[in-house]
């Protein structure tokens, strides 16, 4: 119940300051005043009103995961984040086997079956992207420079200079 709570003033003050934003959208002469404050006024206006919901009517308490579980979350987001800063300097089979093979491991514990997953989905997505999507920027490897995998890298380490 207090989560709710929380999380609905919380998107009170967003939905607020979004509303306060949508006001301040510069019109032409010929769009006319309002009519392009219209659809980020509604979804603000959307938005508190449910905000306001779950502040008034809060949901009983939900039952939180264990310590484990939120650990497993923090490794895949952390697993996906340098599989999204990776792909640019790897290309598209080595960082998603390894991404795939870990979050398989995560799902089932077992080394042998993660890893044949993660290869076999790797190979297999980007044969469908490759040549049945015919998507044209996909790359299979690339050999990288030690100074684009920092590039690459280093997105994720926060003030650093991008």
């Amino acid at each position: 119940m207090p989560s709710d709570r929380i999380f609905g003033l919380v998107t009170l003050i967003t939905a607020v300051a979004y509303i306060a934003a949508a006001t301040q959208i510069q019109t032409n002469f010929f769009s006319g005043e309002f009519l392009p404050k219209l659809f980020p006024l509604l979804i603000g206006a959307v938005a508190a009103l449910a905000s306001l919901v779950l502040v008034f009517k809060p949901d009983p308490d939900p039952e939180w995961p264990d310590g484990r579980t939120w650990g497993n979350l923090a490794i895949a987001v952390v697993v996906l984040a340098f599989y999204s800063v990776l792909m640019a300097p790897l290309g598209f089979i080595l960082p998603t086997a390894v991404a795939a093979t870990i979050l398989s491991y995560q799902i089932s514990p077992n080394a042998k079956k993660a890893v044949m997953a993660g290869i076999g989905l790797s190979l297999g997505l980007f044969v469908v992207f490759k040549f049945i999507l015919m998507l044209g920027n996909v790359v299979a490897y690339r050999i990288p420079t030690p100074a684009k995998l920092w590039e690459a890298i280093s997105i994720l380490i926060p003030f650093v200079g991008h």
